[in-house]
């Protein structure tokens, strides 16, 4: 059965400049390869949508693990390296926040996260907060729940993680 998580993070940055961020190459590359992973890619970055002009920001990455550094409740289930690929869509800033839409799974595995995003002011730093409703998913039977609370755990590390890597990239590239 799927488990929902609720995890928020602050950045000092505030709003637009978080989004500003997520607008650029340079943003998306610096991250990914500060994630701590063996290998990372930014497969896509589209910024417009369809359209080229909606507002939208659209990022799709892939992280890889070697298979080594895995921690023995995955590698009793999974053989070889572990691939992660996310999916983040940001709307413009509406009202003075910014919601999302984010997915993830694991490449070749019954494993994905959903949910959604919203980046919101914090009145008291003028930054900015990121709140997540996220749900994961692992159909392995017996096991799964496990999966999804060890999962979950993970995520929300690196919710704050990456909203310090957005504070200090935005305060060194703006």
């Amino acid at each position: 059965m799927p488990r929902s998580f609720d995890i928020s993070a602050d950045c000092e940055g505030n709003v637009e400049a978080v989004l500003q961020a997520y607008s650029k190459e340079d943003y998306w590359l610096a991250r990914l390869a500060a994630s701590g992973v063996d290998d990372a890619k930014l497969e896509s970055l589209r910024i417009g949508g369809e359209s080229g002009n909606d507002g939208t920001i659209d990022v799709v990455t892939l992280q890889v693990i070697d298979s080594h550094k895995l921690p023995a409740l995955i590698t009793q289930i999974h053989r070889g390296d572990l691939c992660i690929r996310r999916e983040e869509t940001w709307s413009p800033v509406s009202g003075g926040i910014a919601m999302a839409t984010v997915g993830g799974s694991i490449v070749d595995a019954p494993a994905n996260v959903s949910g959604s995003a919203e980046l919101s002011p914090t009145a008291k730093s003028g930054g900015s907060r990121l709140e997540c409703r996220i749900t994961v998913h692992v159909r392995i039977p017996l096991i799964g729940g496990k999966l999804e609370s060890f999962i979950g755990t993970r995520l929300a590390d690196l919710v704050v993680a990456e909203q310090r890597f957005t504070t200090e990239w935005i305060a060194n590239n703006t």
